[in-house]
């Protein structure tokens, strides 16, 4: 595609100029590590998709707050249990 060719190497640029660290190999591999030996935890209700028909009924996206109105972050629980992958 030759359309793509000027934005995919401005990203492949930009990236490889980009300040590197492993945070997030460390954040994946340590969510990984609590799949494989802990019990998955379900996601809370107010995450749950609330598009369909029903949902409503289910509690489903009760009580969300969306990050884009709060200035990119919204101070809610996002796991049942407090967890902490990313340590920049």
């Amino acid at each position: 595609m030759p359309e793509a060719r000027i934005p995919l190497a401005q990203a492949v640029i930009y990236i490889s100029q980009a300040p590197k660290s492993n945070a997030c190999i460390t954040a994946i591999d340590a969510a990984t590590e609590d799949i494989k030996n802990e019990q998955t935890m379900e996601v809370p209700d107010h995450l749950k998709d609330s598009h369909y028909k029903g949902a409503e009924k289910l509690g489903h996206g009760k009580g969300y707050k969306y990050p884009h109105d709060y200035g990119g972050y919204a101070e809610q629980d996002y796991l049942p249990k407090k967890k902490k992958y990313y340590k920049p």
